[in-house]
């Protein structure tokens, strides 16, 4: 039972004995994330898991309750996850960060945590470099748009499964006081995307130029697959799309099967780009995503 409001002293007492069980949890806490981490080192997986991280957000925002803000609760859990995955290996971030978009490095420092070693870059090519060659863990880029001239994700595309593909969508909770240059970012790192119950992957094919958007995002449909961003690049042998589906589809679903087969040798390769744990509904922006599409689909 609480004491009477009146009782100061008392009442801060109870608080120092929170305080204390809080600590003596993050020690706790921390001793078993280094038993975790010695499991993941023997199975092989990587310290760095984007999709559990983002489930242990969720579980708690919807047991929240209280006058606690919630943006304040996501903000303390994405430090203290940043900083166990520092205990389990080195991890080091790469921004995108010119002068004109600095909001790149605060959705950064605010999702991977204000003492994980962050670097600046001018350009998206450093980016893309640093972690392709192990510089970073993780490398922050801005979204990308329809329209581009140069879209950063071409320089990504591979067959092999090691290449760095995206991983995750910034920011993931609520904006705070990070300075706002109104868009959101995509994260690039290494790791097969998990399942979390509310994910977009992204794939990347390449066609010859006759295939419209339309005759895609028909066939897509046919299939029961929901488009929710769509951007393409022309080049002298045909046109690059990246493509964004709702749900979970693994590369090897046999609806993507169908893709092929129903596009044919127009289609020349089909590639999985990664993909992300949906942020929180206050973040999320699947409405103007998906009228990008319909507002596609209608042109052709």
């Amino acid at each position: 039972m609480l004491p009477p409001p009146s009782d100061l002293a008392e009442l801060r007492r109870h608080l120092d004995e929170i305080d204390d069980k809080l600590h003596d949890l993050l020690i706790e806490r921390a001793q078993i994330v280094s038993v975790v981490a010695t499991s993941k080192k023997e199975g092989n997986l990587a310290a760095f898991q984007p999709g559990r991280e983002a489930q242990i957000i969720r579980r708690l925002v919807d047991r929240h309750r209280g006058e606690f803000p919630v943006a304040t609760l996501v903000r303390m859990w994405r430090e203290m996850l940043a900083a166990t995955v520092r205990l389990q290996s080195p991890f080091a971030v790469a921004v995108f960060a010119p002068i004109e978009a600095q909001g790149f490095w605060d959705l950064a420092r605010d999702h991977y945590g204000s003492h994980t070693p962050m670097s600046a870059y001018r350009s998206i090519g450093q980016v893309i470099r640093a972690v392709t060659e192990g510089q970073a863990s993780v490398g922050v880029l801005p979204m990308p748009q329809e329209g581009e001239t140069d879209p950063w994700w071409r320089q990504l595309l591979s067959k092999d499964e090691d290449a760095p593909r995206v991983i995750a969508r910034l920011p993931f909770g609520a904006r705070g006081n990070a300075r706002v240059d109104g868009a959101d970012a995509l994260a690039i790192g290494r790791g097969v995307q998990q399942e979390t119950g509310r994910d977009r992957v992204l794939l990347a094919a390449e066609s010859s130029a006759d295939i419209s958007r339309g005759r895609i995002f028909r066939t897509l449909s046919s299939l029961g697959l929901v488009c929710t961003f769509f951007a393409s690049y022309e080049h002298t042998a045909g046109v690059l799309n990246l493509i964004e589906i709702e749900g979970f589809v693994r590369i090897t679903d046999p609806r993507l099967d169908s893709f092929r087969v129903q596009l044919g040798g127009a289609l020349h390769r089909l590639l999985p780009f990664g993909g992300y744990a949906i942020p929180l509904p206050a973040t999320a922006r699947s409405g103007a995503a998906l009228a990008k599409c319909a507002t596609g689909a209608a042109k052709e």
